[in-house]
């Protein structure tokens, strides 16, 4: 089950995935990666939101606020954060 709005957001605009991937600058199976809810990188999930005309700040509405349990916070260093058990 899809844990983003990619692929619904791309079919409302007409677009097809080869159309997205290529205004992303991305390959297809990327794009099906990511629509099939599969995690990728936030390179990528910039490119796939200016491809659909969208701004970062709209990043929860295409890709949900989901938070990752080992993400580090930015500005801060890894040697900070206590090792977990």
């Amino acid at each position: 089950m899809p844990r983003n709005n990619v692929q619904k957001l791309r079919e409302a605009l007409m677009m097809s995935k080869a159309e997205l991937a290529r205004k992303a600058g991305l390959s297809t199976l990327t794009i099906d990666r990511v629509e099939s809810g599969r995690p990728c990188r936030l390179d990528t999930k910039r490119k796939i939101l200016g491809a659909l005309g969208l701004k970062v700040s709209d990043k929860d509405k295409v890709f949900g606020p989901f938070a990752e349990p080992d993400a580090v916070e930015v500005g801060t260093s890894p040697l900070q954060h206590p090792a977990r058990p």
